[in-house]
């Protein structure tokens, strides 16, 4: 899963907020990160707006007081003592060190010492913590951005009138792509500065994917002739497809989800997904559903997704006749919330069942032949295991036995 976040009409912590809530996260999960962090002094309320003709979700952040001052420090040992997620302690933490840092170049002194009502309140600890966590639960492997744009005019702060973009948010979005307009306001938030640069892995347009959800966060503001929201796309990524007919991806409609390229429809599918967020002991259970579903295979790889997440890919194979099926189990056991799709060719050799028997216990076997020739004999291992059981032998003394008694077959 990638995602791309489409920053052309500003950002902010809360436009994020939104934005994740809107593309699937649950508001629980973000609640719940910043509790760990604030607990019972921040609430997280979802709404559902307009913003420019756009169909948007708000989330507003409701605290009794959110004129406290707190140091980069301050900041630091809140997160430290946090009982959160280490990727989301770690995701918030680089967002506030980026913040005190920006601060601490703007001002001449070290980022430790800041005091700053923006990075310390607690609105800002919300949206941080609350962003944070609603991306490690996407559990995406890239995330783009685009270009920001920063706004216009000028803009009220405890330091006075101060030009837009503020001198914070220069500094956050030193060496990545950012312009000015498209109106004359504040477009561009420190915190949403500073949240965009520490999760992008990328800055560009829109990268080639088929895109799954979309969320649209919007903006406390509503100015007329301005849609005041960040856009949150979410997809599997894929690479063109060049053909003699075409050039580029192929996309056809398939029901609930997206085909690349032009699969033969008779034909076996893979599905694979990247999962980070599942706990291990689910996963016998998971591969056993799928098989039951219809599934000719289902396996496991364990890889290393960004920022160091220990991860699974969840590899299916299956029949078009039992795709549906297959990709409604897969959604059913699992965290995800997309699949990639592959038509592939499968070459099987004939095979057949047969059977051997050891001291009075029966076999099945499996023979593999190709143009008539006996290529491959293999004892089915539920048999080998009851039989050793029953004969109170090791499993590898029976499958030893049972290959030798097969072996006559081919």
């Amino acid at each position: 899963m990638i995602g791309w976040v489409d920053a052309s009409s500003g950002a902010s912590g809360d436009m994020l907020l939104g934005a994740l809530a809107d593309v699937g996260v649950p508001l629980g999960v973000m609640a719940d990160a910043i509790e760990k962090v604030a607990p019972g002094e921040v609430l997280l309320v979802e709404e559902r707006v307009r913003r420019g003709g756009f169909a948007a979700t708000r989330c507003h952040v409701q605290i009794e007081d959110s004129e406290h001052h707190r140091t980069w420090r301050d900041v630091e040992l809140l997160l430290a003592g946090a009982g959160l997620h280490e990727d989301v302690r770690a995701l918030a933490h680089d967002v506030f060190s980026r913040l005190a840092e920006a601060e601490g170049r703007v001002h001449g002194m070290s980022a430790e010492d800041v005091h700053f009502h923006e990075v310390g309140a607690l609105d800002a600890i919300a949206d941080v913590v609350g962003a944070c966590a609603g991306v490690v639960h996407l559990g995406l492997e890239r995330l783009v951005v685009s270009t920001v744009s920063v706004g216009g005019g000028t803009v009220s702060s405890e330091h006075g009138r101060l030009p837009v973009p503020p001198p914070a948010v220069v500094e956050l979005l030193r060496g990545v792509p950012s312009s000015g307009g498209p109106v004359d306001l504040e477009l561009c938030t420190p915190t949403g500065a500073a949240l965009l640069t520490a999760l992008a892995d990328e800055w560009g347009h829109q990268p080639p994917m088929a895109v799954s959800h979309v969320g649209v966060g919007a903006g406390g503001r509503d100015p007329e002739g301005h849609a005041n929201v960040l856009r949150l796309l979410v997809g599997e990524s894929f690479e063109p497809v060049a053909s003699s007919a075409s050039v580029g991806p192929t996309l056809t409609d398939a029901g609930s989800s997206t085909v690349l390229g032009t699969p033969d429809a008779g034909g076996p599918r893979l599905y694979e997904t990247n999962v980070d967020d599942l706990d291990p002991r689910i996963w016998p259970v998971v591969i056993a559903a799928l098989l039951e579903a219809g599934a000719s295979d289902a396996w496991l790889t364990p890889i290393l997704m960004k920022k160091g997440r220990p991860a699974h890919t969840l590899s299916v194979l299956v029949g078009a006749d039992r795709a549906d099926a297959v990709r409604r189990e897969v959604h059913r056991q699992t965290s995800t919330i997309g699949l990639r799709e592959q038509a592939i060719t499968k070459h099987e050799l004939d095979r057949e069942m047969t059977a051997v028997e050891i001291d009075g216990h029966r076999v099945a076997v499996k023979v593999a032949r190709f143009e008539g020739e006996v290529l491959n004999v293999q004892p089915e291992f539920e048999d080998v295991a009851a039989a050793a059981r029953s004969l109170g032998r090791p499993v590898k003394t029976v499958m030893a036995e049972a290959v030798a008694a097969a072996s006559g077959l081919a």
